[in-house]
């Protein structure tokens, strides 16, 4: 049976959440497809065990880069650090390697602010004080400052006196402290009548056959305990669809509808980024925090404290200085993982006793992100028959993407890896960037890969999110953003979210679905 709406909205992530949120609110009838599970905040564990990691989050290893993302009803909002910074200036003039302009003229940092305003109050973003900043981001923080740098805290999606300061963000937030979707866009979307369905699956986009609806979505409804089973299958039929599968799902879902679509642009599945990220492991040396830095954590020692706090507390922006070059700017991080990811550390060596006692010394870690400015070198190729990858198993898969990262990305990861190596110098730290030997470089943070602007030969999107061809087809989430960002990208995703909502709610109107009028964010 064919079912019919409004707006089929694809993903509930950021770039699902809020345009679900707006149609809704405007009257049309929304309906959202999940992929994952809807998991609430009773239902969060916090355990080693990978099979409690594995059924809200995804490891997707393609040729050269593994990409981490969010698989449940709020998508990454749910498993994300809830770092959240407006890009930089000069990351909306960036021309990259080929000297042409990648972000379209009509987006700058000015012209987005107002939209990073909502968002920032919809959440809602705070920005801690040093007292709420973490040992370890104190610690890195110390570190810039004793080399030169300056450090600040983070601004955090979180609600700091409801935190527990538990470090277990990649699992979700047992404590509703973390502003995730499943707080604020979604359930003020489903107030508003949508209709939030987890454990669907998209497979196709096609033309519909009702009069007056343009898109036919075609589904799976997968096993709540093994999303490799397909319990069933349906079709929806809607006057907009809204894609927001994420830089990994829209390519491909779109790469496979394409022949039905009577093609894509040829922008669809090209120019991934992964932020640039980089990650690296300083093995902290006690003695030289409590001689150089002057810190010490109490009788038992001087840092030993990786595990402790927030992942994500502390930010030195000294790299973005808009005067360096293109590919020499970077954001530098305080980061923390749980002890799941800690085989990653780069060396050295994959295995052996030197690799072991490095692991041993793990409360000791002080894990920092690099954020650069990479050449959007991902591609896709031919899409799976179902699914946007190959499901080994719950939390595991085989992505079709390859990424070569070019003389310039690997030059910029130099730097960074340099500009740590000098923060931690003097004896304060052994540093160790992640290892490559596995899975190639690694990504929370993949964009681009349909990428929004203004010359058709090289994005796939108008300026105004619409997939170039197909009207009435947004696409809003991680993949319309055209390139690395030097920071975390979800307050860039949502912003822009904000913004194409307004965008579809002029499109609604002029379809006589909706009336237009002002709609405040949620809350």
């Amino acid at each position: 049976m064919t079912e019919r709406c409004d707006v089929a909205v694809i993903g509930s992530g950021f770039g699902g959440a809020i345009p679900a949120y707006y149609t809704a609110a405007a009257g049309a009838r929304t309906v959202v497809l999940e992929r994952g599970p809807y998991v609430s905040a009773a239902d969060v564990r916090h355990s080693m065990q990978l099979g409690s990691v594995g059924r809200i989050v995804d490891a997707i290893e393609g040729d050269g880069l593994t990409v981490i993302a969010g698989n449940c009803v709020g998508g990454s909002s749910v498993v994300y650090f809830a770092a959240s910074l407006r890009a930089p200036t000069v990351t909306f003039e960036r021309t990259g390697s080929r000297g042409r302009r990648l972000w379209p003229a009509a987006l700058s940092r000015a012209t987005l602010d107002p939209w990073y305003r909502r968002v920032e109050a919809a959440l809602p973003v705070t920005t801690p004080d040093w007292p709420d900043v973490s040992y370890a981001g104190g610690v890195f923080a110390a570190a810039c400052r004793h080399t030169g740098h300056t450090a600040n805290p983070v601004p955090l999606a979180v609600d700091l006196p409801r935190c527990t300061n538990c470090n277990w963000m990649l699992s979700g937030c047992h404590v509703d402290a973390k502003r995730s979707m499943l707080l604020n866009y979604l359930p003020a979307a489903t107030a508003h009548g949508a209709d939030v369905r987890p454990l669907h699956e998209v497979q196709t986009i096609s033309p519909a056959s009702t009069p007056g609806h343009r898109y036919r979505v075609t589904y799976t409804v997968v096993d709540p305990d093994d999303y490799r089973i397909v319990r069933s299958t349906g079709c929806l039929e809607a006057r907009m669809v809204v894609l927001a599968a994420g830089a990994v799902g829209t390519p491909v879902l779109l790469r496979r509808s394409a022949p039905l679509l009577g093609g894509v642009p040829a922008a669809v599945g090209r120019y991934l980024s992964g932020n640039g990220d980089r990650i690296t492991v300083a093995d902290v040396s006690e003695a030289a925090v409590a001689d150089l830095l002057d810190l010490r954590r109490g009788p038992g020692g001087a840092y030993d404290a990786h595990h402790i706090g927030r992942a994500i507390t502390a930010m030195t922006y000294d790299h973005l200085d808009g005067g360096r070059p293109e590919f020499e700017r970077f954001g530098l991080q305080q980061l923390a993982f749980p002890a799941l990811t800690n085989l990653l550390a780069g060396a050295p060596g994959w295995y052996g006793v030197a690799k072991k006692e490095l692991r041993s010394r793990w409360r000791s870690w002080l894990t920092v992100l690099a954020m650069t400015e990479d050449d959007n070198e991902g591609t896709f190729g031919v899409p799976p028959l179902t699914g946007s990858f190959t499901r080994v198993t719950n939390g595991l898969g085989l992505g079709g993407f390859s990424y070569a990262p070019t003389a310039a990305t690997r030059d910029g990861w130099a730097r960074a890896d340099a500009a740590v190596r000098r923060i931690f110098g003097g004896g304060l730290a052994t540093v160790h960037p992640w290892t490559a030997e596995v899975g190639g470089a690694v990504t929370a943070h993949p964009l681009g890969s349909c990428r929004l602007g203004d010359d058709p030969a090289t994005s796939a999107l108008t300026p105004d999110h619409v997939l170039r061809g197909h009207p009435d087809l947004f696409v809003t989430d991680a993949s319309a953003v055209p390139a690395a960002l030097t920071v975390n990208p979800s307050l860039t995703i949502a912003a822009l979210a904000e913004r194409a909502s307004e965008t579809v709610l002029a499109r609604l109107a002029a379809l006589g679905v909706a009336p237009r009028r002002q709609i405040p964010p949620p809350g």
